[in-house]
């Protein structure tokens, strides 16, 4: 078995989710609409790896995005996992409709932050084994760290008390 580390190739300000489904030939197109419900005006790009014909099949409605899902969930190799690539909108607002899709066995992760797969390739294929999201923490929040954290928070919209 060989294990590799891939890097996860997006623009500032695009979140990115990971998961792994099934029936691609549907679940691709069927994500992508589930996801411009969720959200007005929302971007996205969505791609899955299918096993059989090995292919990656793209579905959105935002060109650039679809190429960075596509390249992406090429690059990972592994068979039926899906990528989405997103604007204007937070996984958050949407993350339970994904998981909640019939086609969805599970998420790997969901973030903006810089993002690598870990996959290991075996004698028939790849298969993600799991995920690095961001940069590893290095203390605890401080009561200053703690109201920038709550600043940010109200101020795209989140009112915490």
């Amino acid at each position: 078995m060989e294990i590799s580390v891939i890097d996860i190739k997006k623009d500032d300000g695009v979140e990115f989710i990971l998961g792994q489904g099934n029936f691609s030939i549907y679940t691709v197109d069927d994500l992508a609409r589930t996801l411009l419900t969720c959200v007005a005006g929302i971007k996205v790009g969505v791609a899955m790896n299918e096993a059989k014909p090995k292919l990656t099949r793209v579905a959105g409605n935002d060109e650039h995005l679809k190429e960075l899902a596509s390249n992406a969930a090429l690059k990972i190799g592994a068979g039926h996992i899906f990528v989405i690539m997103m604007r204007g909108a937070f996984p958050i607002n949407l993350l339970n409709n994904v998981k909640n899709h019939p086609g969805v066995c599970t998420v790997y992760g969901a973030s903006e932050n810089p993002f690598q797969v870990i996959v290991a390739k075996t004698d028939i294929g790849s298969s993600v084994i799991g995920i690095v999201d961001g940069t590893s923490a290095e203390k605890i929040e401080d009561k200053y760290e703690k109201k920038e954290r709550r600043d940010i928070l109200e101020k795209i919209g989140y009112k915490i008390e």
